[in-house]
C-alpha cells in the first residue's frame, strides 16, 4: 500500500508531517482524484493529482 507525507500544513486539518494511505484513485474525463487516509485513522481527504505532487512526498 502507498504512504504519503504531507510537507506543508493544511489549514484547519492536517499538521505538516502527517502520514497518510492512499485508498482509491480515480480518473474522470483526464481528472485525477486520490483520496488518502490519515495513518491514525481519523479522516480522509481527497485530492487531485496536482494537490498531491505539490503538497505530498511518497514514502515506503
Amino acid at each position: 500500500m502507498k504512504m504519503f507525507k504531507l510537507i506543508e500544513d493544511v489549514p484547519s486539518a492536517y499538521k505538516k508531517g502527517t502520514r497518510f494511505f492512499l485508498i482509491s484513485h480515480s480518473e474522470f474525463i483526464g481528472v485525477k482524484s486520490y483520496v488518502l487516509l490519515a495513518e491514525d485513522l481519523k479522516g480522509k481527504i481527497e485530492v487531485t493529482e496536482e494537490e498531491l505532487r505539490r503538497k505530498f512526498i511518497s514514502i515506503h
